[in-house]
């Protein structure tokens, strides 16, 4: 079953910005986001979602209100939610594998009881640019044509990207919106960004930039998020990386070095000394191989609790 807007099947292959030209609902929900002002959002109730990571939960959840994510340049923040139960899975896509990730955002909604009740599957895209390399044009396209592939209506309710998302300055391109948060009660979707990054902030970083796959974070029926156990290869050349200049670091460790945020480079610096220090993960931060737990707790943030049989 096809991706719709408004009702009406949506005939691919096209461009977001001719999409939304022939959906003007699609055109003003994008202007309408563009417009917001930026909301900080605390880190009470929050489950932050870091690149190849997706958290799915529901209006049952008494711990987490707020998913969100943000540092998308080229990269896309997709979230798809059930209007009937409310599931709500927020994820981080880079185009790494989007062919094997769309399936995964599919079924952890499923996974919720009720998804099969009245109410639909609504779809919401944000990020990206004009970049120079195209990455954002060919993310959109392959995010469209994997919903589009997929057995299930999918309503497309936003779709802020790539040039719908785009500002120029000085003849560079940058993003508008860099990140997102979406309220799990009320499913409102806003501007967002965030000064907690955690748990396990380096960690979780680590893995992605090491090649790690798409990975659910969070399960939503014990509320707890679970990170690891993960396993990496040695970083190559790890040492020659943590020498060079900031310049050096944004060329060759960015999609889109002049979009990227201020704390990119301090990010980068920080995983890669974070795997210089662990190159081989498994011995020193998942000991006996379990994985870390973290629940909220009264105050609403994260606490780390025992792994099972420990």
């Amino acid at each position: 079953m096809p991706l719709l807007v408004d009702g009406r099947r949506v005939r691919l292959p096209q461009s977001a910005g001719d999409l939304v030209r022939a959906h003007p609902l699609l055109e003003e929900r994008a202007r309408l986001l563009r417009g917001q002002s930026v909301q900080q959002v605390g880190p009470q109730g929050l489950l932050y979602v870091q690149q190849r990571e997706l958290a799915v939960t529901s209006p049952k959840d008494g711990s987490i209100s707020i998913l969100g994510s943000d540092d998308a340049t080229t990269c896309h923040i997709v979230v798809l939610r059930h209007t009937g139960n409310g599931a709500t899975c927020l994820t981080h896509c880079d185009g790494s594998d989007t062919k094997a990730e769309v399936p995964l955002i599919m079924n952890a909604i499923k996974s919720f009881p009720d998804h099969t009740q009245c109410g639909r599957l609504e779809a919401h895209l944000v990020g990206g640019f004009n970049d120079d390399r195209q990455l954002s044009q060919k993310l959109t396209h392959q995010l469209l044509s994997e919903f589009d592939r997929q057995e299930d209506d999918i309503h497309l309710v936003t779709l802020c990207v790539t040039e719908l998302n785009d500002r120029e300055e000085n003849e560079s391109h940058f993003p508008i919106i860099y990140g997102i948060a979406v309220n799990i009660k009320t499913a409102e979707i806003y501007r967002a960004s965030f000064q907690d990054r955690g748990p396990e902030e380096e960690l979780r970083a680590a893995r992605a930039l090491t090649g790690g796959p798409m990975i659910s974070i969070y399960d939503a029926k014990t509320e707890q998020l679970r990170i690891g156990p993960y396993s990496w290869t040695p970083f190559p050349h790890v040492d020659f990386w943590l020498q060079q200049d900031d310049k050096q670091i944004l060329e060759n460790l960015s999609t889109s070095p002049l979009a990227e945020p201020p704390h990119f480079v301090e990010h980068i610096r920080s995983t890669l000394m974070f795997l210089k220090k662990h190159p081989s993960p498994a011995n020193t931060l998942f000991p006996g191989n379990k994985a870390l737990l973290y629940k909220k707790n009264e105050d609403g943030l994260w606490e780390k609790i025992s792994s099972p049989g420990s």
